[in-house]
């Protein structure tokens, strides 16, 4: 535009003076637009243009300002190493200023008298762009506040070769798993062609050291960091390493990395409920918690078709649960704790399809098979007003899911051929047909309520007859009749659709049997009472299942044999005598049980109760116990040879009660002997003794010796009692004899 608005802006005034009105207008317009243009450029020049000066003057001026730690200072200056001629110069403001301005200047000494210098005036940002020679040594200055007397700079001196800086990459991915660190950079634009490789420092968070050696890269992308503590916090810098094109790499910021996520979530509550006002979808809650001492930043939650068919939706939230609209299709769930470093375990949940499927979308829809690759599905309603996109999955027991989707607007069924696989003779699919709301396109877009499941079905290519048979077993038997059960044919087994049971039963004799009879009964049943037999007769039974390729194999023969004539009414004679039995018992076992108590274990008899022993009278009593001490007495004569004849004395009654105090007379030897025995013993007892002890021993009598004979051996306190004179305490005659005694 400046060889345009140079013409108009230097003719004379008369010169417009002869133009049309017209073109005068437009010359005018064009004469305004270029003064405005010409006042850009002017100021343009003030700011941004580099003015040349002489070195030594520009020195002289600005020599009042001062380099201070709170003025204008980190003046850096750097360049890429294709961008020859250029440099960029960045500082960092003072602290006591407003309202600042910058003035930057470059002297660039070629040889003693040749000198390189540019100024730049201001400057309102801290950054400028300079151009310089490469191959002389540079020095700048920034000057802050320039017209004013309190003014700061900072200076810059370096040789411009070494001054070709790498940034640090403005993007950095970490991945921590097994004690190891992956660190995936990426470097500005300008930086990629330069950069071969790449260094790592870390060290643990709060540490003041930075481990040694430096890790360095594979690449210029990815360095891998080993042998770190998995669940420590590390703090990372990376720096590119030094060549050619990049004689500075700076480090780059410090990035913090969490410690590893070591274990999954735990559901806490799954439910899955019916949407009663949406018919064939269902309400899926899920719910879980993570370890709250590690640290993490949210949940990455994948659900997709157990089929594999494609979206498998990632979701992506911060609060531990979840809530879908899914169809009856089986699910995948994975969910993980996620930070910017690491990932846990993923928690894996399948959500199944309803086990009652076939209660509530059953009956909708038929299957034609054609071939092994070839099938046509039908469908009862009319379903292409609503909706023209469907999915149809099948799938064998305990294999994975197949699906297709089609798209249909004119008829109610659909062939699907070929298919992804071949379909197996004997072997039952599950088929299950989706509608999807979505016009234009019938793939599914997203997983949360993206279809409605309208029907299942079953269905085989080939049926064949059962290979294995129910197990049977038999009870209740009686004259006429038994009871039979089975278990039911595994659905491998089957290889068809179950039509129901034939009972073959028929007369077992070890000859042979007679004319077999089958009874047919249904699939859902596993009992039957077979009856009308015979009585006393045994019977051979085997139970086998059906489909419409026919009768499969028979199970192992149950032999039984009903009861006779009569049986039951010996079961009845039985039952009678046992009943009476034991009413018996319950009436009169009270006497029974006492009266062989009494047989078997009779109970001792209390003495004092018993009428065969009697008292002693008294008189006889003190008689008696004279003629002892008498003995006593005579026996402390150990000078002399007495001879005492023993009399007999006959109590008119034994007492039972005093039987105990004497010896049995059968152990008795002779009279004599006795009293000599117990002549000698108190004669030795006497000798040992002192007098007064001898006397006192007078009151205690020797019942084992005492010479009375009893029948009995029993021995109680009231024996003794009864025995005893009652009046022996006042026998002072005998008393005063025995301490006359020397």
């Amino acid at each position: 535009m400046f060889f345009l608005c140079k013409p108009f802006t230097s003719f004379h005034p008369r010169f417009w003076l002869k133009l049309p009105s017209t073109v005068v207008r437009i010359q005018g317009l064009i004469l305004a637009y270029c003064l405005t243009l010409s006042s850009h450029v002017q100021a343009s020049t003030v700011s941004d243009v580099p003015v040349k000066c002489k070195s030594m003057e520009i020195l002289s001026k600005y020599q009042h300002c001062e380099l201070r730690q709170d003025g204008v200072h980190d003046l850096d200056c750097f360049g890429k190493y294709n961008s020859n001629g250029k440099k960029t110069c960045v500082w960092k403001t003072g602290n006591h200023t407003s309202g600042k301005t910058y003035t930057v200047i470059l002297h660039q000494f070629m040889s003693a008298h040749r000198r390189h210098c540019e100024l730049y005036n201001n400057i309102n940002i801290m950054s400028k762009e300079i151009r310089l020679y490469e191959k002389y040594n540079m020095t700048v200055e920034v000057i802050e506040n320039s017209q004013s007397r309190n003014c700061t700079k900072a200076v810059f001196r370096a040789s411009p070769k070494s001054l070709l800086r790498c940034d640090p990459p403005y993007n950095v991915y970490f991945r921590r798993q097994s004690g190891k660190l992956d660190v995936n950079v990426k470097w500005q634009l300008e930086d990629i062609r330069a950069i071969k490789y790449y260094s790592v420092r870390y060290k643990a968070l709060g540490s003041l050291l930075w481990n040694k050696p430096l890790v360095q890269s594979q690449n210029g992308e990815r360095c891998t960091v080993e042998n770190l503590n998995s669940s420590m916090i590390y703090t990372v810098q990376i720096q590119c390493v030094t060549n050619d094109k990049c004689s500075q790499c700076p480090w780059s910021k410090t990035y913090t990395v969490p410690s590893e996520l070591k274990t999954q979530p735990v559901i806490v509550n799954l439910e899955v409920t019916e949407i009663a006002e949406k018919q064939g979808r269902r309400l899926l809650s899920l719910n879980w918690k993570f370890s709250a001492k590690e640290l993490y930043e949210g949940y990455y939650v994948t659900i997709g078709k157990a089929s594999g068919e494609a979206p498998c939706e990632p979701i992506n939230t911060s609060q531990p649960e979840i809530r879908l609209i899914l169809s009856y299709s089986a699910y995948h769930v994975s969910i993980s704790a996620a930070n910017n470093a690491s990932t846990s375990p993923a928690l894996r949940q399948t959500i199944p399809e309803p086990e009652d499927i076939s209660s509530v979308v059953d009956g909708k829809l038929n299957i034609t098979v054609h071939s092994s690759t070839s099938f046509t599905v039908y469908w009862k309603d009319d379903l292409i007003k609503t909706h023209v996109c469907y999915s149809v999955e099948w799938h064998k027991k305990g294999h994975k899911t197949i699906y297709m989707s089609f798209y249909q607007n004119a008829n109610n069924h659909r062939t699907l051929s070929p298919l992804p696989e071949p379909l197996e003779p004997y072997k039952r699919y599950s088929i299950i047909l989706h509608t999807r709301p979505n016009k234009d396109t019938c793939n599914m877009k997203y997983i949360n309520n993206s279809e409605s499941t309208y029907g299942t079905t079953q269905f085989y290519l080939t049926e064949g007859s059962p290979v294995s048979a129910p197990n049977i077993s038999s009870y209740n038997v009686t004259l006429n009749s038994v009871v039979l059960q089975w278990s039911s044919i595994p659905e491998e087994h089957i290889r068809g659709f179950l039509l129901g049971y034939i009972i073959h039963y028929s007369e077992y004799h070890h000859k042979g049997t007679s004319t077999e009879t089958n009874i047919t009964v249904d699939p859902e049943f596993d009992t039957y009472e077979l009856g009308n037999l015979k009585r006393g007769t045994p019977y051979q039974v085997q139970v086998s299942g059906f489909t419409q390729a026919g009768a499969g194999v028979r199970s192992t023969a149950c032999i039984f044999k009903t009861y006779p004539q009569g049986y039951f009414d010996v079961i009845k004679s039985v039952a009678i005598f046992l009943f009476s039995f034991v009413a018996a018992v319950l009436i009169f076992g009270t006497f029974i049980i006492k009266r062989a108590k009494i047989i078997l274990w009779p109970s001792i008899p209390n003495p004092g109760n018993s009428n065969a022993m009697q008292k002693i009278e008294g008189p006889r009593e003190m008689e008696l116990l004279e003629s002892i001490n008498t003995l006593k007495v005579e026996e402390w004569d150990t000078h002399s040879l007495q001879i005492v004849e023993k009399e007999a004395v006959v109590l008119p009654i034994t007492l039972p009660s005093e039987l105990p105090l004497l010896h049995n007379s059968e152990d008795e030897g002779d009279s004599t002997e006795m009293t000599c025995d117990w002549t000698q013993r108190e004669t030795e007892d006497a000798t040992r003794d002192i007098l007064p002890d001898t006397f006192s021993n007078t009151k205690q009598t020797n019942f084992q010796n005492y010479p009375f004979a009893f029948s009995s051996e029993y021995t109680t306190m009231e024996m003794f009692q009864q025995v005893t004179p009652e009046g022996f305490p006042a026998n002072t005659a005998i008393a005063q004899a025995m301490e006359s005694d020397p």
